[in-house]
């Protein structure tokens, strides 16, 4: 049932034309590796500076302003990566680094929110911009969770 549908997906004419085009897939694949980089770099700016790196820049206009980087970033990356999920549905629904990926993408979206709504990022957001120890921990995961979704992404290819 769920390869049936997996296996429809792969037979679009926008699957088709990912997998035959000289031009679309690699288009559609650099801008998967542009919108990671933008995901990545904002939350990487930011979450070094949470844990402490470069204390003379204020922590609150990176706290307003990067956060809305790396959600367009996500946005354009889990589109990106919709559109080469279609290329290959079925190997990739099989395929551990690729759900290993999947998890840890929507573990790191629900700890970006979490975080994002807690007491200690409403004091960051402040003129205070006042970094809590507990901030600083969810930086560190933050670092851990996105890296570790970075290189499952990786190795999706080798498995």
């Amino acid at each position: 049932m769920i390869n049936d549908l997996l296996g429809s997906l792969g037979a679009t004419p926008l699957a088709v034309a990912l997998r035959t085009s000289l031009y679309v897939y690699p288009l559609v694949n650099a801008a998967h590796i542009l919108a990671l980089a933008t995901l990545f770099g904002s939350i990487l700016a930011l979450n070094l500076r949470l844990l402490g790196v470069a204390t003379a820049v204020p922590v609150q206009p990176l706290a307003i302003f990067l956060p809305r980087v790396a959600a367009a970033g996500l946005a354009m990356a889990v589109l990106t990566g919709a559109l080469l999920f279609l290329v290959q549905p079925v190997d990739y629904a099989g395929n551990p680094f690729f759900l290993a990926k999947i998890g840890l993408v929507v573990l790191g979206a629900v700890h970006a929110i979490v975080v994002h709504r807690s007491r200690g990022w409403q004091v960051v957001q402040s003129p205070l911009g006042i970094v809590t120890r507990r901030l600083r921990l969810s930086a560190l995961a933050s670092l851990l969770i996105w890296t570790a979704a970075i290189v499952s992404g990786r190795f999706i290819g080798f498995e």
